[in-house]
């Protein structure tokens, strides 16, 4: 505000009041001249206007608190000096350039933040293994049971359906050479889970059988099926 202020002031009949930013790197050439800067990546602030200028005597006095070009009561002189404040607080540096009649720039170096790129989390593709072994699929909702066995069958699996317990069974009895895993809902009309379980365990006690249902695990009827499952 106050470098726009002082530029008002140097532009009575008008004129062009500039601010540009750019990304710059300070080298060690130009910081060997200018002792109180570091070498670095840093945020350039450029203000600039078409003004009227100073000379040099005044430019060695421009950031002096209480100096002031200004008739008495017209300026305080402090705003360079709180401009010149401001900076140093955010460790950066000020320059001025100006002629008589060509205007004035001001050009403000603040030390760039530097922070670590954030590497990106690796992308792994984990390849689902499948097989072609046959997968009884024992679930008495036909939306469900379709969809299961869809999936399944994608990754490779034969699958056989069964809409309830009884149904299970028979096919299993027929076919348990052949299947290598009973997929059974825990809760269907007819024969529930716990008892097809059990029927199935006599038919082969070392049947592989995936309990699936919506239950949770607390609920009596699960606690019985893991009990059944358990002791048999």
């Amino acid at each position: 505000m106050n470098l726009g202020v002082n530029a008002r002031d140097a532009m009575p009949d008008g004129g062009a009041l500039t601010f540009e930013t750019a990304n710059v790197q300070l080298e060690e050439e130009y910081c060997n001249n200018h002792l109180e800067v570091k070498p670095g990546s840093h945020a350039l602030l450029t203000v600039s206007d078409t003004g009227q200028g100073m000379d040099k005597e005044t430019l060695t006095h421009i950031f002096e608190p209480f100096f002031s070009t200004k008739e008495v009561g017209k300026g305080t002189g402090l705003g360079l000096a709180t401009v010149y404040g401001i900076v140093k607080q955010h460790d950066g540096h000020i320059m001025c350039y100006s002629e008589p009649g060509h205007g004035t720039t001001f050009k403000i170096y603040f030390p760039a933040i530097q922070t670590e790129k954030l590497s990106e989390t690796p992308k792994f593709e984990t390849e689902i293994p499948g097989g072609t072994e046959t997968i009884l699929l024992v679930e008495d909702d036909a939306v469900i049971s379709e969809l299961c066995g869809s999936l399944l069958e994608s990754f490779g699996y034969e699958v056989i359906l069964a809409g309830n317990g009884k149904e299970a069974l028979a096919i299993y009895k027929n076919q348990s050479a052949r299947i290598s895993l009973v997929i059974l809902d825990l809760i269907m009309p007819e024969m529930d889970g716990r008892q097809c379980l059990g029927e199935i365990l006599r038919v082969d006690p070392q049947a592989k059988v995936l309990i699936a249902s919506g239950y949770s695990e607390n609920e009596p009827s699960a606690q019985r099926v893991s009990s059944r499952s358990l002791t048999t």
